[in-house]
């Protein structure tokens, strides 16, 4: 399906071996094949995104809709960077045609390929190239100094270019106006047991999400080049930095102290992970929620400033903002609930070396078996319900 570069099909199919997603695509599980043909679904409507096949991209958008509605937050997430994306090319012809410039061949060559498969951070990386060095966003391809004068920036290109968006992003309006429409008639985003998935403010689950996903691809974030980059960039605003460290901390305080919540399935339903680290780790005492907030934070600096290396501001603000809008109105702690933001935050990362991937891929088979050898062969029972239980993610 995927026409990418080869480095980013290696990196694809290393967050399908992801563990909790391997699982959940290949036991028979009604939730785990929803899960797979959704995020399917999802990343062929960002691949014609990329492309402006914009009619087929809100397609397969409905689609993956209909297996979850959640994705309608990865949706609006795609179509919103893909105007962003739109109206900066616009501008940018703008000033070649007023500028009467040729371009030489090797920029036509160049802009050909950009067009067929584009995207902020999606262009070809160079493999075995270090984290820490110059995979960075272009001065020409983000000219901004700040994200305020981005955000600013850009709204009044998109205001002043409306008629133009809206024409070529009518596909997106008919499916946001058809979701809106579903909400009212359902009573809300919810279909089936609505009493067990009540919208509850669950800003702890964020914070769980950059931890598993900082401790999944723990080339990007945990070796000490990726802690001493950390350092030095706190150190060339030290204000800034500590400022911004300090806040995060304070709001992960809030978040762990005021909004963790512990789902009546997640204390009671001993077949899942979760059930064993939030048990074992998590609540072994009173203090070790607090004692994990530090590795929160790090754990969001690391994927916010790997992501900023090769996106733009405000793409990296709309990927955080899409997470929380997912995760946090979510009362039920489930790795499953991560598998797309995960996959997005892996084609968006700078290429590693192969001999890095293969000992990350080699990690993940080792859970993957281990899992699959105890739901296949260590099944166990209930005193209080009859039938077999089976160990999972």
């Amino acid at each position: 399906m995927f026409f990418a570069p080869q480095q980013l099909s290696d990196q694809l199919m290393l967050s399908w071996q992801w563990s909790a997603l391997f699982f959940f695509m290949t036991c028979f599980c009604a939730s785990g094949r929803e899960l797979g043909k959704g995020r399917q679904l999802l990343l062929a409507m960002y691949l014609f995104c990329l492309k402006k096949r914009f009619w087929i991209s809100a397609t397969f958008g409905v689609f993956s809709i209909l297996f979850r509605q959640t994705n309608v937050i990865w949706v609006i997430f795609f179509a919103a960077n893909g105007a962003i994306t739109y109206v900066k090319d616009l501008y940018s012809k703008d000033n070649v045609s007023h500028e009467n410039s040729e371009p030489t061949h090797q920029s036509k060559k160049t802009s050909v390929m950009d067009n067929n498969i584009s995207a902020q951070g999606l262009r070809r990386r160079r493999i075995d190239s270090p984290i820490s060095k110059k995979v960075t966003v272009s001065e020409s391809a983000n000219p901004y100094n700040s994200l305020t004068e981005e955000v600013w920036d850009i709204s009044l290109k998109l205001w002043k270019s409306k008629c133009e968006i809206v024409i070529a992003f009518a596909p997106f309006v008919v499916v946001m106006v058809a979701f809106v429409a579903f909400i009212i008639w359902n009573g809300g985003i919810v279909l089936g047991a609505k009493e067990a998935h009540v919208v509850s403010p669950h800003f702890a689950q964020f914070l769980y999400f950059g931890l598993v996903s900082a401790a999944a691809l723990l080339p990007w974030h945990f070796t000490p080049n990726r802690v001493l980059d950390l350092f030095h960039l706190s150190g060339k605003n030290k204000t800034c930095s500590s400022l911004a460290v300090l806040m995060g901390l304070g709001l992960s305080f809030v978040a762990v102290h005021f909004f963790s919540i512990a789902h009546p399935y997640l204390l009671a339903d001993n077949r899942h992970y979760t059930f064993y680290i939030w048990r074992k780790v998590i609540q072994v005492n009173w203090m070790m929620k607090y004692m994990l907030i530090p590795l929160y934070v790090y754990s969001w600096l690391s994927i916010i400033n790997i992501l900023g290396k090769s996106q733009t501001r405000i793409w990296v603000l709309s990927f955080v903002l899409s997470v929380a809008l997912v995760l946090v109105p979510a009362p039920l702690v489930e790795f499953r609930y991560y598998t797309i933001p995960f996959v997005i935050l892996v084609l968006h990362s700078p290429a590693i070396g192969n001999g890095k991937l293969l000992a990350m891929g080699s990690l993940y088979a080792a859970v993957d078996l281990s899992t699959l050898v105890m739901f296949l062969f260590r099944p166990f029972h209930w005193e209080h319900e009859s039938g077999t239980q089976r160990f999972m993610w």
